[in-house]
């Protein structure tokens, strides 16, 4: 099965998670980081998503799945032990509905994720091996640090201060250009955002 690439907005959207193990845990906690009205639906559920119920951060309806709990839901996610009843959610659900252990039931998958701030990289392998897509995210991990994090945090306040400061449109582009070059993201890797942040605001202050 081949799958259009998309990036979903789910925010104050309601979302239904049926399952509540380790990696239904995972899917709440993506819904909730991108601003979705969460449900959750199982008789029983990990200790973190607990301490999710109690901060207010989704709602936990403490019972098995039952035909109606999909109304009006945005997005479903069916992650039970039960295969008989991910096949039922999957049925029963009128949008968006992925279940984990059984891409082709659903219409969606999820890819391994990559976040590092404002950066979301996601790798699929469109179902054919799940372990490789995990591989190769641990590969990005790598390669992407915490810093490139604060980088975009960094590069997105610099962005708005250039196109104030600098008026000659050439010279703007040519500044703007430079905070993504290759040779500026080898040195975020070797010396680190706090040099770069300098050099980088340097740089702008030069620039008449």
């Amino acid at each position: 099965m081949k799958y259009y690439p998309a990036f979903l907005d789910v925010k104050n959207k309601k979302a239904v998670v049926v399952g509540g193990g380790k990696v239904s845990e995972r899917k709440v906690r993506l819904l909730i980081s991108a601003g979705a009205n969460v449900t959750l639906i199982s008789p029983d559920i990990t200790d973190n998503l607990r301490t999710l119920t109690e901060k207010g951060l989704l709602e936990h309806i403490q019972r098995n799945y039952k035909k109606g709990d999909l109304k009006d839901a945005y997005i479903v996610i069916a992650g039970t032990s039960s295969a008989a009843t991910n096949t039922k959610v999957a049925q029963e659900a009128g949008h968006l509905v992925n279940v984990i252990d059984i891409p082709h039931e659903g219409n969606y998958i999820v890819p391994s994720i990559v976040k590092r701030g404002p950066l979301t990289i996601a790798i699929s392998t469109e179902g054919a091996s799940p372990a490789i897509s995990k591989a190769i995210r641990k590969e990005i991990e790598g390669y992407y640090s915490r810093e490139f994090a604060r980088y975009l945090r960094f590069v997105e306040m610099v962005r708005k201060k250039a196109m104030k400061k600098i008026k000659n449109d050439k010279k703007r582009e040519q500044f703007l250009k430079s905070l993504a070059s290759e040779e500026l993201l080898d040195d975020l890797r070797s010396k680190g955002f706090s040099t770069v942040q300098k050099e980088t605001l340097s740089s702008l202050d030069s620039i008449k």
